[in-house]
């Protein structure tokens, strides 16, 4: 063997002992490694969460509060269904046709009972309005409009069925209405958009001192206080005139409504006097005059000269005609001449008469007591006529009588205990009067020229 071979000296006994134990050494210290980062961990993740449960002194935990139970929903009843049926009583009705589907007939005969001492339903008349009110179809109010101031109301509640009459409510406002004429009242009222009612009130006031047929001009003027009602919003008409003037062919005539003590309510002029006459000017309220009072006048059928004491108005078929004051039927029938006539005896010896009526009204029997300006017959050419006319004529202790030239006393004026009511009621309303229509110093500008209206034999 050389001298510079490498020389390996073997290994002892002990040499692999001491490399298992360096080995054993370094797994303990890995272990102990391992626990000591477990326990770093979880004393970390400990004391984290303490901090997250500590809460200042002053903060308040706010807790949610429990929940709330929903409640629990109930069924709900329906609305009733209200309807109404709004209808004209139609010609030849009755309470059963109008309320049959409603009332037994066993009902029915007892609410004729009832409306005896409220309002009898023989009085119920065509043309009139009329509602119906159902909840959920059955029966609830019926209400019957017996003129533009009063209803009759039938109402049901559960078994009990009442009938009534109330007043009807309207809003009501005054208004100043002012025209002036140029062919006839109708005409102007027309002109300024109001409704010809107003010239059958107007004329109502008036008739006894103007004869709106014969003494009506063109410039005539007119200015009124009115009330104009209004339901549910709606215009329905007009109620009372508070005060009026009528300035006719140069004459100023003005009227002031008042309720003098008991007595119904009626115009009364600046001084207090009634303007109401014991005759009225006409019969009718508005036509023209075919032929006027004369002692010669030639007949057109007899073709004679003979007189007429009489005034003839021409106006349409069955225009209604008025007594023209209060008293009794003398005379009612027909005649080969004078068709069908009444005679009505007044108080002081006069007595009127109308002719070549279509018919009589209702209830005109002789003897019958008769008021002014009651509706006594209708305008027609009966008898010995030759066209549409009334032929009215007048007596005074049995001669005849011009009615357009009679001068008659007024009725009653305001009494002096309530002279002064009158006066506080009067000046203010016709203080608002002198400030619109002119008249007085004025009314002398105005044209007074007879209207042309045509004029012909009717008789």
């Amino acid at each position: 063997m050389g001298i510079n071979q490498d020389f390996h000296p073997p290994l002892s006994a002990s040499q692999p002992h001491k490399r298992k134990s360096k080995a054993r050494h370094l797994l303990l210290l890995g272990a102990l490694i391992v626990v000591a980062a477990l326990i770093i961990f979880f004393n970390n993740a400990t004391n984290s969460g303490l901090e997250a449960r500590e809460t200042p002194f002053a903060e308040t935990v706010s807790v949610p509060p429990p929940p709330v139970a929903e409640p629990v929903s109930q069924p709900v009843a329906p609305e009733p269904v209200i309807a109404e049926i709004r209808r004209i009583v139609p010609a030849g009705s009755s309470i059963t046709a109008l309320l049959g589907d409603y009332f037994t007939p066993q009902e029915i005969y007892q609410l004729n009972q009832l409306s005896r001492d409220v309002f009898p339903f023989t009085r119920i008349c065509a043309g009139q309005p009329y509602c119906i009110t159902t909840r959920d179809g059955e029966f609830r109010k019926f209400v019957y409009e017996i003129d533009e101031n009063e209803q009759l109301i039938i109402s049901r509640d559960d078994d009990q069925v009442s009938l009534e009459t109330q007043p009807i409510v309207y809003d009501v406002t005054t208004e100043l209405i002012e025209g002036t004429i140029s062919s006839s009242l109708f005409d102007a009222v027309a002109a300024i958009n109001e409704d010809p009612k107003l010239a059958f009130m107007l004329s109502d006031i008036f008739q006894w001192d103007i004869d709106f047929i014969l003494d009506i001009r063109a410039g005539d003027r007119f200015q009124a206080l009115v009330e104009k009602r209004f339901r549910d919003g709606q215009p329905a008409g007009y109620g009372h005139i508070l005060a009026a003037e009528f300035v006719n062919q140069g004459q100023v005539f003005r009227a002031v409504r008042f309720k003098n003590g008991e007595q119904s309510a009626s115009y009364y002029n600046e001084d207090g006097e009634n303007v109401r006459k014991a005759f009225l000017r006409a019969p009718l309220s508005f036509t023209r005059i075919s032929s006027g009072y004369t002692m010669k006048r030639f007949h057109p059928i007899t073709k004679t000269w003979k007189a007429h004491p009489a005034i003839d108005y021409v106006a349409p078929v069955g225009t209604p005609i008025k007594t023209v004051g209060e008293g009794s039927i003398s005379r009612i029938g027909y005649n080969r001449a004078n068709g069908n006539f009444i005679e009505v005896r007044h108080s002081n010896g006069y007595r009127s008469i109308y002719l070549h009526m279509k018919g009589f009204a209702r209830g005109m029997t002789k003897n019958k007591r008769v008021a002014q300006g009651q509706v006594i017959g209708y305008l027609g050419g009966t008898g010995m006529a030759t066209g549409p006319h009334l032929c009215f004529r007048m007596r005074h202790n049995g001669a005849p009588v011009n009615p357009s030239r009679l001068k008659v006393p007024a009725a009653k004026s305001i009494s002096k205990a309530n002279l002064a009511a009158f006066q506080a009621v009067a000046q203010p309303l016709l203080a608002q009067l002198d400030t619109h229509l002119p008249h007085h110093d004025q009314v002398a500008k105005l044209d007074l020229s007879p209207s042309t209206s045509t004029t012909g034999s009717r008789e």
